[in-house]
């Protein structure tokens, strides 16, 4: 079992490291500066509160979705992760903003940049375990993330960075916050 204090640093990688090779391939391939890379210019109220918005309702549906009796039996690693190590709002609200500014950047901002939407959506979803080919429940989960992930992928084209930042977090937070109030069956 994973510790806190691990999870803390998995948050801080996700943080800083996770836009570095994101930056450096969108830098050198396609001649993008650190300043355009991460959107500070464009960070806008309105798109920012679009995506909490966003983010907040897809993962109130999510969780409803999930309360169906076929995802009962998924094992979700998140989840007994967040119950084993008694997750609190504080740690929850750290991990959804590394999670939401980290993978943004190297998604959205970096891997998106050569594959586009639909290859990178699906990507992101894979490479987080909801696929499975041995598992197909499983793999349901994952068709209830992805058209979360390719929306906030087209709200990157459309409105920008800060938008599928505050759509990832809001929905990671959201979901945290469910699975710590939960109470076991």
């Amino acid at each position: 079992m994973i510790s806190k204090f691990k999870l803390y640093i998995l948050g801080w990688v996700t943080l800083i490291v996770f836009p570095i090779p994101a930056y450096f391939a969108v830098h050198y391939l396609k001649d993008v500066q650190w300043e355009s890379f991460i959107q500070l210019d464009k960070i806008a109220l309105i798109p920012i509160l679009y995506g909490l918005e966003f983010g907040i309702i897809y993962a109130f549906i999510a969780s409803v979705i999930l309360k169906a009796p076929v995802f009962k039996s998924i094992p979700l690693g998140i989840e007994q992760l967040i119950k084993g190590l008694k997750i609190n709002f504080i740690d929850a609200l750290f991990l959804s903003l590394c999670a939401g500014i980290g993978e943004e950047l190297l998604f959205r901002a970096g891997m998106q940049t050569f594959f586009g939407v639909w290859i990178t959506s699906f990507i992101f979803v894979a490479i987080h375990g909801y696929f499975s080919i041995k598992n197909f429940k499983k793999s349901l989960y994952g068709l209830v993330v992805l058209p979360f992930i390719i929306l906030i992928s087209f709200g990157y084209e459309h409105f920008g960075l800060w938008f599928s930042v505050a759509a990832h977090f809001s929905y990671d937070l959201v979901l945290f916050v469910v699975m710590i109030t939960e109470k076991d069956d």
